[in-house]
């Protein structure tokens, strides 16, 4: 999966680097063309002629040194790699491409590149549990960016706890299945809904929810990075959509119902992860409507079912729904993946810590109508969606990597 494959390595400062040199190796074997940007701290633990030699290519390690290639050279170099793997990957490294810091030739191609993303954290366990660098690896997680390790164990320093690198045969391994992954849908088409829909009660207010679309955004990201051909059907959201994503924009349910019958027959893949409005006023208010000091009386009408109507129509798709519950969540999406008809139920409890709206992480549990049923912990989104994408593709007849 790696041979042919152009792979930058970035090796920040930390004792860790000398890890650098064994991963470049089994890259360069498996018969990636490796690249290799170092910081001038990394210098100081691994010298550029090793890594030189290990890689069969020139070592950036001066922003301003003369060209290896006639280019701007940080360019060059991020458009032309197929993935990036920063390891070790320092508080400092993390901390700087969090906040776009381009001050060395590393962090500069870094915010340049846009293949995909791997860091390998290393450090100290206290700085790797400090609330900064926890932080950091949100953002870079909520921004696609994939986090390897850290491992648990004996550190430089005489700690013991998880800060440590992982392992370069574990970093090589998680690069294959990547690779491997994305082509596990190709030639399949997918529909995604995401975010909260908005029912206008008058021209400045709305009857919505507190759904962020984060989770239906990573969904199709994930299925994205597989291969498929994705639309993405977004209530309002300032989310970025995702690389090579179709966003079909809506706001009510019933714009959303439109635009997913409208794809529907012709996918392959569909998830609706979309907080749809149960309810709607069933008239808008032509004007705003002025505060009177009295109570205010409004008559609410159910919205179409959008989840139900494609389990009716379905033929050839995989049908994947939602639930967010309060209460009674097992039972709750037991009942709604019969009576919906769907191929499987992701549930969670949105008033459970770290899950559900707004939130980076989520915890779920995926359910099948042959009573199967998976418990994922706390985890980020989009790798809550990469799980997700995998029993898609075992349920399309294909095999997870």
């Amino acid at each position: 999966m790696l041979s042919g494959k152009k792979i930058l390595v970035g090796v920040s400062g930390g004792i860790a680097a000398y890890k650098s040199a064994e991963l470049i190796s089994r890259l360069h074997k498996l018969g990636a063309e490796v690249h290799v940007a170092m910081t001038k701290s990394a210098a100081e633990f691994i010298a550029p002629l090793t890594l030189r030699t290990l890689s069969g290519n020139p070592v950036y390690v001066e922003t301003f040194e003369e060209p290896k290639i006639w280019n701007v050279e940080h360019i060059a170099l991020a458009e032309h790699v197929d993935c990036a793997v920063v390891a070790p990957a320092t508080a400092n490294i993390l901390a700087k491409m969090a906040v776009g810091i381009a001050d060395d030739f590393l962090s500069t191609v870094l915010l340049a590149v846009r293949a995909p993303i791997f860091v390998a954290p290393a450090m100290n366990h206290a700085m790797f549990h400090h609330p900064a660098t926890q932080q950091n690896l949100n953002t870079l997680c909520s921004r696609s960016v994939h986090s390897i390790g850290p491992a648990n164990g004996y550190q430089a320093c005489g700690t013991v706890g998880d800060g440590r690198m992982s392992e370069p045969v574990e970093i090589v391994e998680t690069l294959t299945r990547f690779f491997a992954s994305s082509n596990l849908l190709c030639g399949k088409k997918a529909l995604v809904t995401a975010g909260g829909t908005q029912e206008p009660l008058d021209p400045v207010r709305y009857l919505g929810n507190r759904s962020s679309g984060r989770m239906g955004y990573a969904v199709a990201q994930a299925l994205q990075e597989a291969g498929a051909d994705t639309i993405l059907v977004s209530a309002p959201s300032e989310l970025p959509v995702p690389s090579g994503v179709q966003r079909i924009s809506v706001m009510t349910a019933e714009e959303m119902r439109r635009a997913v019958l409208e794809y529907f027959p012709d996918v392959d893949i569909v998830v609706k992860s979309a907080a749809v409005a149960d309810y709607r006023p069933k008239e808008m208010a032509a004007q705003k409507i002025k505060k009177k000091g009295t109570s205010l009386f409004v008559e609410l009408v159910p919205n179409p079912d959008i989840l139900a109507e494609l389990g009716k129509m379905k033929t050839k798709q995989v049908l994947i729904g939602f639930a967010a519950e309060t209460e009674n969540l097992l039972a709750n999406a037991q009942e709604k993946m019969l009576r919906k008809n769907v191929d499987m139920l992701v549930a969670n409890d949105v008033t459970q810590a770290g899950s559900g709206f707004g939130s980076l992480t989520n915890c779920v549990s995926f359910l099948f109508p042959d009573g199967r049923r998976i418990d994922l912990p706390q985890m980020n989104k989009l790798e809550v969606a990469r799980h997700l994408r995998d029993e898609i593709v075992e349920l399309l007849g294909g095999t997870k990597e």
